[in-house]
């Protein structure tokens, strides 16, 4: 039997709206066409460059984006949309998020107090202080305050703050920069367990060579569009890899060569048409400035007219 979707986002965009000489505004469209979809027990990654959109991902899901955002597209959660009004029940319980900035923390409010919301729940304050060990927290941390501690322990402390619920969906936002390669390692092991305890997993992230230890499944973003989702497996390859942004991304890893491929990512306010990648892809042909659709394509999807 199929498992449950959890979250299903079907071709989310979010734009801005800025001001322009004067009173003129302007629109800028930062994610223009995404979709994912998640199940229960399932951990995926979103693994793209700077700049590509990816962090709104998290910030459109939980509805806390900017008063001048606008927000398209399809959200749904258990099989029912996601709405301002529910989200804001899910939010914190069964729906966590992990964030990228460690300003997330209340700085008048001890670290203890905070992961476990002020109540005095003996399971929680017991799983707490097993993950503080595994951690390599002290208990004492517990009592102190986020501007006394640095920023790999605040960084771990967030990361607890997921372990230490039993949510549906966990989105952290890439969770892992500040920490030494082995607690990266743990951490992401540790989603790894929330996942197979049956909770769907979506870790936004740009080190594509770490979360392919730990995850089901890699979309790729790029320039506002998912561009690729494919399986871990397809990683073993460059051959099974359908996308040439994919395939590009294979090579920069270290054990492929550290390989580099010239251009930059297109501005948001560049507005090309059809494929993003199209600048700085030796295959590009003038069919790649019409419509891109997305498609099947072996054991996952693509958005390439390859």
């Amino acid at each position: 039997m199929d498992k449950e979707k959890i979250l299903e986002i079907n071709n989310l965009k979010i734009s801005f709206t800025q001001y322009q000489k004067g009173m003129q505004q302007t629109e800028l469209p930062v994610i223009k066409d995404l979709s994912v979809t998640i199940h229960a027990g399932e951990m995926v990654a979103v693994v793209g460059s700077s700049g590509s959109g990816k962090s709104l991902l998290a910030h459109g899901i939980l509805r806390i984006l900017p008063y001048n955002a606008e927000m398209g597209g399809e959200i749904r959660y258990c099989g029912k949309p996601l709405t301002e009004k529910n989200i804001r029940k899910l939010r914190g319980k069964e729906i966590v998020l992990v964030p990228q900035s460690t300003a997330y923390l209340d700085p008048l409010m001890k670290v203890g107090r905070q992961i476990c919301k002020g109540l005095k729940d003996k399971e929680k304050k017991h799983r707490l202080d097993t993950i503080f060990e595994e951690y390599s927290l002290d208990k004492k941390v517990q009592e102190q305050y986020p501007f006394e501690l640095s920023g790999g322990m605040t960084r771990r402390i967030m990361i607890s703050t997921a372990l230490v619920e039993k949510p549906k969906l966990v989105i952290a936002d890439e969770p892992t920069p500040g920490l030494d390669p082995k607690l990266a390692k743990r951490a992401m092991e540790h989603f790894r367990q929330l996942a197979d305890m049956g909770a769907a997993v979506l870790v936004i992230t740009h080190d594509l060579e770490l979360a392919l230890e730990t995850v089901d499944r890699v979309q790729v973003f790029y320039a506002g569009h998912t561009i690729e989702d494919a399986s871990v497996d397809d990683f073993e390859r460059e051959e099974t890899l359908r996308h040439p942004y994919t395939r590009a991304l294979w090579r920069a890893m270290p054990k492929h060569g550290f390989h580099y491929i010239g251009g930059v990512q297109p501005y948001v306010k560049d507005n090309l048409q059809g494929c993003p990648f199209a600048p700085r892809c030796d295959m590009a042909s003038r069919e790649c400035q019409g419509e891109i659709p997305w498609k099947v394509s072996g054991s996952g999807y693509v958005r390439c007219i390859l």
